[in-house]
């Protein structure tokens, strides 16, 4: 059985797609063994049933849930993400940082169960944005992050958005690692998430396979809402929902095409995400 199956494909496949659906009580209509916009409704409305991201797409997670019997064949574009086709994503980053520490980034993925196309490649859009050199790295003072006459980190301390409680924490939580993680709350929710102390050792963000687990773990919970923003191709709202604002846009976008365009995968071809982006002459710059 192929990776995914989606409207205008057709034979048996299809037809055992149609069966089971109407077994669970979502009718295609006829069990012809074609893809066509009844069945897809009756797909995507049993989708939703499950929680589902609603795609009208026969991946193997929905095939998991209608038929969980079936043994499904692996489907891990993580394993084909290569140094070389990273370093193209990154074209201003030494080739060793890259072939160093994304085999730790990819474990660290496929240990959070979001190895597939999207999600590695929000992944590494989000880490070409915030620490462009591949490498988990810390927050440097800047005007955004410090007063004319302060204190490092002074416009951090109050923040309790970030659940910050005044000096030190701003110094004390700025952003590390590969996705910049800044904040006492997020320093703690990702620490509990992972079994670690990162309140009380804040400096372990910066430990690369740490920081790997960090990445992934802050791309999880948003796993849904990436997917849904990538079938509008809202690229924008991907980054948004991993910084909260615009900033690094440019090379999130820029390293997300690449990868999308270099990363063959049946279930999310590059020429869809090209059509959408046409559309969305806004997406190239925030």
């Amino acid at each position: 059985m192929p990776a995914s199956i989606r409207r205008g494909d057709h034979g048996p496949d299809v037809r055992q797609m149609q069966d089971r659906l109407a077994l669970r009580g979502f009718p295609p209509g006829p069990s012809d063994g074609i893809f066509g916009r009844s069945t897809e409704a009756a797909l995507v409305a049993f989708q939703r049933a499950q929680g589902l991201l609603p795609d009208g797409i026969y991946g193997p997670r929905t095939r998991l849930r209608l038929d969980p019997a079936v043994a499904l064949r692996r489907f891990e574009p993580a394993a084909r993400v290569t140094a070389a086709m990273v370093a193209r994503m990154f074209p201003a980053t030494p080739a060793g940082n890259i072939a160093r520490f994304l085999p730790l980034v990819l474990d660290a993925l496929e240990a959070s169960g979001i190895a597939d196309k999207p999600m590695v490649l929000a992944a590494l859009a989000t880490i070409r944005a915030e620490s462009e050199s591949f490498l988990p790295v810390e927050e440097q003072v800047s005007r955004y992050n410090t007063s004319p006459s302060g204190h490092p980190f002074d416009l951090y301390d109050q923040r309790v958005d970030l659940g910050n409680r005044g000096r030190p924490d701003g110094a004390r939580y700025c952003g590390r690692g590969f996705v910049q993680l800044t904040g006492r709350a997020n320093y703690a929710s990702l620490g509990q998430a992972l079994g670690l102390d990162l309140v009380r050792d804040p400096a372990r963000a910066l430990e690369p396979e740490i920081a790997a687990r960090i990445l992934a773990g802050f791309l999880k919970p948003h796993e849904r809402a990436i997917k849904e923003s990538l079938l509008d191709g809202d690229l924008l709202r991907i980054r948004r929902l991993v910084n909260g604002g615009s900033h690094g846009f440019g090379r999130f976008a820029d390293a997300f095409l690449r990868g999308y365009r270099l990363l063959d995968d049946p279930v999310w071809p590059a020429g869809e995400l090209d059509a959408l982006i046409r559309a969305r002459p806004g997406l190239r710059s925030a």
